[in-house]
């Protein structure tokens, strides 16, 4: 028998939610991606995208949303243990925590504009020919 009950499981299910909405809540650029995921999809949909194509746009949003939760996760540990006193290697982690955020978008938008190019450059193409 696993020491993990269902209402264990439910409970923790439960802070993840919490996480998700506290992040959501308190972060600004977590709800301005998630409004550019939003767009994108619609014009995923709107473009006929494959099943695969979606994917690969489901993980690249899946990608930054995460980074930027991790990041948040980050700032919000330095802040609680140095009582957001400034601190030179505090800020340093911050910055390193932003940076891989910055990494994980650029290969959003790069994964996007190999997809959207795709789709928009033969619509383009016969629109001019």
């Amino acid at each position: 028998m696993s020491k993990y009950s269902e209402k264990q499981f439910l409970k923790s299910f439960s802070f993840a939610l919490r996480g998700l909405r506290i992040g959501f809540k308190s972060q600004k650029n977590i709800r301005r991606q998630c409004c550019v995921a939003v767009l994108v999809f619609v014009c995923a949909y709107f473009l006929h995208f494959s099943l695969y194509e979606y994917l690969f746009l489901v993980i690249a949003v899946a990608m930054v949303l995460t980074a930027e939760m991790f990041n948040s996760a980050i700032e919000f540990s330095i802040d609680a243990v140095l009582k957001n006193k400034y601190s030179k290697l505090a800020g340093m982690a911050k910055d390193v925590a932003a940076g891989a955020v910055c990494i994980t978008s650029f290969t959003a938008v790069i994964i996007g504009s190999l997809l959207f190019l795709n789709k928009i450059l033969p619509l383009v193409k016969g629109y001019f020919v």
